[in-house]
């Protein structure tokens, strides 16, 4: 286990990051690796992260188990699995840089026309959704399994083809959910492979465990008292942020 306190002390708030994230408000789970790789590299930090993932999962699949859209589901799964098995296979020749600043500039691009679009109207509800599109959801489901095994940054590529279809806020949270719960279950035998699961990460994972479970909890009762109508401006909001965060860091590993 590690016993370094300055990583406790970019560990503690990246779990509390990721719990906001599992708990609905997508995307900003994103910084949690970088944070922790402030103290360890970052195929530790995201070895400790995916356990850690993958209990937080559990908790929000369960909190919104009742909302959930299964047609987006059988959608963007299967091609997710594609997007993984690619992003394994080419991960050598990849740079994680260029992902990141590829899936941020468009994130940003993205949010911020959504949000210029529901400001032309005077009220959000009035915005239509869009049209369905599914070679386009089987292409965003494809590059968000693709940049979450190559980058860990998963939701922007979901999030611009599921957030036009102004699903009902617990809806786009439940969907979200048992989405990446699956991915992430998808990505577990690759890092077996590679033997990152060491006792050490496991151990560390562990400690880290009780806060995950109480922060994705107080995300989920945080996220169910943002008015409904405001929810998708501050989800823009916020996937504007974490494109942000990927152009920052895209930029600084392939230019500096």
């Amino acid at each position: 286990m590690l016993t370094d306190p300055f990583f406790y002390a970019v560990a503690i708030p990246a779990v509390i990051l990721l719990g906001l994230a599992k708990g609905g408000f997508a995307g900003i789970g994103v910084v949690a690796v970088p944070l922790m790789a402030l103290a360890v590299s970052p195929v530790m930090a995201a070895s400790i992260t995916l356990p850690i993932l993958l209990v937080q999962d559990v908790v929000s699949v369960w909190a919104f188990r009742k909302s959930w859209d299964k047609g987006l589901l059988i959608l963007m799964l299967p091609a997710a699995a594609v997007g993984i098995f690619l992003g394994w296979a080419l991960a050598a020749f990849v740079k994680e840089a260029a992902v990141e600043l590829a899936v941020g500039l468009i994130s940003v691009a993205f949010a911020l026309q959504r949000l210029w679009a529901e400001r032309a109207v005077k009220a959000a509800a009035q915005v239509e959704a869009g049209p369905a599109r599914p070679w386009l959801g089987a292409l965003c489901g494809a590059a968000a399994g693709f940049t979450s095994q190559i980058a860990h940054a998963g939701g922007p590529p979901f999030q611009i083809y599921v957030l036009p279809r102004r699903l009902a806020r617990d809806t786009f949270i439940g969907t979200s959910a048992i989405f990446f719960a699956v991915v992430n279950w998808m990505k577990v035998p690759a890092y077996i492979a590679l033997g990152q699961f060491t006792p050490k990460v496991l151990m560390t994972a562990g400690v880290l465990l009780p806060l995950a479970i109480a922060s994705t909890w107080g995300g989920v009762w945080v996220v169910r008292r943002v008015p409904a109508e405001g929810f998708y401006k501050v989800i823009y909001v916020l996937l504007v942020a974490v494109g942000g965060k990927l152009v920052f860091d895209g930029a600084r590993g392939l230019f500096f």
